[in-house]
């Protein structure tokens, strides 16, 4: 693990030089808050705050965008200013009008670098012609088990002032940000007045940004607050000088490069009145200084992604709120709470990034599980004021893309459940108790308010089962035994929906023949590793949930169709290298809600369908199992053979001579597992997404090499992942599928429990790990920590640690190594440290 130059609190995990910048676009803010997003030169980018995505919006007027600005003088020097961002890009160097990046004209540090550890981001500047070094340090508190301190909308800037030289520094710390609240609304008319007013409040200073009059039930109705910490003078302006061409502008930079202060201009109202707030610093020599800044907002009128028919009619009804909103009665408030408790919510981030960094375990698996952690704090998700939690499947630049908490597509990530477990079970809630009808048909697309759940009243076959899979997960890393009881009946009638006239397994011998919609988005007709190895899977999952409950009728019933089912599989789909897809057409009638309309009607030679290939992620289901500690769903040997097989058929090194029909995320250079590959010949119309790679299939495959000891294979298949998110081609905060900050990229949690071995039930307090060597982090949902293990030939030390939440144990298992059981169950609180030995057998 890496320090920031010059600071020894914050790791890093990542560095991009100067020529590694261009995408770099790290999203700050909290869970459900919208986010605004660090750029890799130290600008702020892509404002997604108002209920909805926003990419490449920085918003503008007067010819100015939002930036922070630097003034220092050197005793005995002429001042100098400087924007606090390094160079330009050159792909913003040409435009009908000249360079096209906001702020262009401003004056900037000539070099700079940026490090990260999510959601720790460092941007480092220095020029020769400025007496201080700078470095921006960004945030948003990120606490594991906490999604109340992960939920607040603000960013949290510091501007920390390096003096490299002998003499005192006299600076200022400038930000400037246009008041846009309203934009984005459909009718501008209706926009109303913005209005600026200087604040002093508990503990913080600054300009509160508000809607004076206009649309209070507008999506971009709100507020939003600048404020400082600072304890030295402050100057500010609630707007800027209104005239024409570069006067604004030049106005201001004349007042502010003068002394570092600033005088005040215009009434502070209007359309998009700009705010900015000047911070003075004294650096003295050889010594540092900081500034820290907070932007916060609050815009608490969310509306429904799906919204009802009647134009107009159902707007309020439409409105289903912010649950951020219901905490904090404006921006200003946000600002003097998150100002109030800054230094712990620093210190417990700080704590965590801290803890997984130091984590034995490969680099390119880290980066991969800790940046898509972004994702949770993009526009991808929300919560309602009721507490619970939603989410796209992704973004598109403007709107969010696949309504619903789609379940085919979040059956794969993997991190809400581990790192915010209380968040996970309101999705199994929403699934079970309002998504799922009383025939056991579960809409995959959740409609919203709650009371249209089921309107979209269609079933994927793949979501439906990885929904009873993650219910067997959430309740066994809880012990939330009422949760289970409460959803148990409904999880029961998903699973026997199989089974009805019709049906995925109408015939209940264990394998899908059916009609089974699923996440290609299209239906699979026949009996195929996909949604085969999700149905075991989820059998196995009833099975122990049934058995635990007392309901042995139910889960002897699982056990005879899994044995049935995954012996058939095996002696029928595995055809020696990998597990194929046999077509069939569909017989008699498909049951309502199975076709979604997406793919071809069943017939003779259904079109879109799998076929001979070797898919991807045809192992789903066993990839999940793993992660749900349910043992082998197929046979073992079978398993490495399929996963070896796709390493050697799909693996595409390098895109230069690959044929694609569809979309593009991989190009050039650039190595990828492709979705499938037919190396025993193709369909003339396979399934559409046949030719495209995607990273949540690629974590999903190169997981399951993992688990299967293909390290080697899997580790490289992560590599290859990463590299094509490297800042220059793409931001390394931004794995897109199906639109920016796609969901199922958070399979890539899944890396970091298949090579530590990490398995916890809360239900009987054992806690599992592999037999590897080292320090390693752990979360269960609600604590978190870190375990170390040192193993000899004959005995194993273990020091375990939680650092965050309380856990109950009663038993520690090594992995086909050892075991401790604990005269009682042993109850580790946040600091303590369990110390223990095992002997091997035992």
């Amino acid at each position: 693990m890496r320090q920031a130059s010059g600071n020894a609190k914050w790791p890093v995990l990542k560095r991009y030089d100067g020529d590694h910048l261009a995408r770099i676009a790290l999203p700050i803010g909290g869970i459900g808050t919208g986010t605004v997003s660090l750029g890799g030169r130290g600008d702020l980018r892509d404002w997604e705050i108002a209920n909805r995505p926003n990419k490449g919006f920085v918003p503008m007027a007067r010819r100015t965008g939002p930036f922070f600005a630097l003034y220092a003088r050197a005793a005995g020097a002429e001042p100098v200013a400087r924007a606090l961002e390094g160079p330009l890009d050159v792909s913003a160097y040409e435009g009908a009008h000249g360079a096209t990046a906001p702020n262009h004209g401003l004056p900037r540090f000539s070099t700079c670098s940026f490090a990260a550890a999510y959601p720790l981001g460092q941007v480092v500047l220095s020029d020769r012609a400025v007496p201080l070094t700078a470095r921006i340090e960004a945030f948003n508190p990120l606490i594991p088990g906490d999604p109340e301190a992960s939920g607040i909308p603000v960013a949290v800037l510091r501007f920390v002032l390096k003096n490299r030289t002998a003499k005192r520094v006299a600076a200022s710390v400038c930000g400037t940000v246009p008041s846009f609240i309203g934009t984005g609304i459909a009718d501008a008319s209706k926009r109303g007045t913005n209005r600026n007013t200087f604040r002093r409040g508990h503990g913080v200073r600054g300009v509160f940004m508000h809607c004076a009059s206009g649309d209070t039930t507008a999506e971009a109705w709100g507020s939003m607050a600048l404020a400082t910490t600072a304890k030295g003078a402050v100057s500010f302006r609630t707007d800027w000088r209104d005239a024409g061409w570069g006067t604004p502008l030049l106005e201001f930079w004349d007042d502010f490069s003068q002394d570092g202060r600033l005088e005040e201009r215009g009434a502070g109202s209007g359309e998009c009145p700009i705010a900015s707030l000047a911070a003075e610093v004294v650096v003295p020599a050889r010594a540092e200084r900081s500034v820290t800044f907070l932007l916060a907002w609050h815009f608490p009128n969310r509306y429904t992604w799906t919204p009802c028919a009647a134009e107009g009619a159902c707007r309020e009804a439409d409105r289903i709120g912010n649950y951020y909103a219901e905490r904090y009665p404006d921006a200003w408030a946000v600002a003097e709470k998150a100002a109030a408790g800054l230094a712990p919510l620093e210190r417990k981030t700080v704590a965590f990034v801290r803890a997984f960094c130091a984590s034995d375990l490969p680099e390119p698996v880290k980066e991969a599980a800790l940046f898509n952690l972004s994702t949770l704090r993009s526009q991808t998700c929300f919560r309602t004021p009721d507490g619970r939690f939603y989410g796209w499947e992704g973004c598109s630049n403007q709107g969010g893309c696949c309504h619903g908490s789609c379940t085919h597509v979040w059956n794969y990530e993997q991190a809400t459940a581990f790192l915010f477990g209380s968040l996970a079970r309101t999705m199994r809630d929403v699934e079970f108790a309002h998504a799922t009808s009383d025939t056991g048909l579960m809409s995959f697309r959740v409609n919203l308010p709650l009371e249209r759940a089921r309107d979209h009243g269609k079933a994927a076959a793949d979501g439906q089962m990885g929904c009873i899979m993650k219910m067997y997960r959430d309740w066994r890393l809880s012990g939330d035994d009422a949760l289970l009881e409460r959803l148990w009946p409904n999880v029961k009638k998903a699973l026997s929906f199989c089974w009805v006239p019709g049906g995925w397994d109408a015939d209940q011998d264990g394998v899908m023949e059916g009609c089974q919609h699923n996440t290609m988005d299209v239906e699979y007709y026949g009996p195929n590793p996909q949604m085969g190895s999700w149905y075991l899977g989820a059998l196995r999952a009833a099975e122990e949930m049934a058995r635990y409950l007392g309901d042995e009728p139910f889960a002897a019933t699982c056990r005879r169709l899994f044995e049935q089912g995954s012996r058939w599989i095996d002696e029928n789909l595995f055809n020696g290298e990998y597990y194929e897809h046999q077509v069939r057409a569909a017989k008699g009638r498909v049951a309502d809600g199975l076709r979604a309309g997406m793919g071809s009607a069943p017939s003779a030679e259904p079109e879109y369908q799998l076929g001979p290939g070797c898919l991807v992620d045809q192992l789903v289901g066993q990839f999940m199992a793993h992660v749900c500690g349910l043992g082998y769903l197929l046979k073992p040997a079978h398993v490495r053979k399929a996963l070896r097989s796709i390493m050697k058929y799909n693996l595409c090194e390098g895109m230069t001579g690959h044929f694609n029909c569809l979309r593009s995320f991989a190009l050039g250079d650039e190595s990828a597992l492709l979705m499938a590959s037919y190396p025993k010949g193709r369909p003339a119309n396979p399934f559409p997404y046949f030719t495209e790679v995607m990273t949540g299939f690629e974590y999903t495959a190169a997981v399951g090499m993992l688990y299967e000891g293909q390290e080697k294979q899997g580790l490289r298949c992560i590599e290859n992942i990463r590299s094509r998110y490297d800042g220059r081609k793409r931001s390394p905060f931004d794995e897109a599928e199906c639109g920016h900050h796609y969901a199922r990229a958070m399979a890539s949690w899944a890396a970091v429990v298949a090579l530590t071995g990490f398995q916890y039930s809360a239900v009987d307090g054992v806690m599992t790990f592999a037999p590897r060597q080292g320090r390693f982090f752990w979360a269960s949902g609600e604590a978190w920590g870190t375990c170390r293990i040192a193993c000899t030939a004959e005995r194993a030390r273990i020091s375990l640690t939680v650092l965050h939440g309380g856990l109950a144990l009663s038993e520690f298992v090594l992995a086909d190594w050892g075991r401790r059981i604990f005269d009682r169950r042993a109850r580790l609180t946040p600091g303590k440290t369990l110390r223990f030995g095992i002997s091997r057998g035992n």
